[in-house]
């Protein structure tokens, strides 16, 4: 396995951030995933729902770039900007929002796919890979 996915021995940390220009508006994901940088369009929708669509995105890019076996035995840390959709992971806030509840329900499966997975609340300063890539896929759209 490629150990340069790693931070530290059987831990991947991952930057993710989502963003619309507008809310509702035009929507992008950015997630840095083993130091590999991705930026994807996602359409018009919240920005809530565009940071829930790169977290989704960047556990299943985790699990593709690790192979089923190394992410049972690899932890992860994802760390991202959005302090609600850390609280909502990490069952602080409750998620009344329905579309959300979706969103949070694959996320809780994809859970399952790595030893563990932990939610950290970032700065935005600390997650601008991550915020750079959500520009680009959007500038790109235009």
């Amino acid at each position: 396995m490629n150990s340069q996915l790693f931070n530290t021995e059987s831990k991947l940390i991952i930057y993710t951030d989502g963003g619309s220009r507008g809310n509702p508006g035009p929507a992008a994901l950015g997630a840095v995933v083993g130091g590999k940088e991705y930026g994807e369009y996602l359409g018009v929708m919240t920005n809530n729902q565009a940071e829930y669509l790169a977290l989704v995105f960047a556990l299943k890019k985790a699990k593709q770039l690790l192979g089923k076996t190394k992410a049972k035995q690899t932890e992860v840390e994802v760390r991202m900007d959005s302090e609600l959709i850390v609280k909502q992971m990490n069952a602080i806030y409750k998620i009344e929002d329905e579309k959300l509840q979706l969103y949070f329900m694959e996320i809780w499966n994809l859970r399952l796919d790595f030893k563990k997975v932990t939610f950290k609340h970032i700065p935005r300063e600390l997650n601008k890979v991550a915020d750079k890539m959500v520009n680009q896929a959007l500038d790109a759209q235009r």
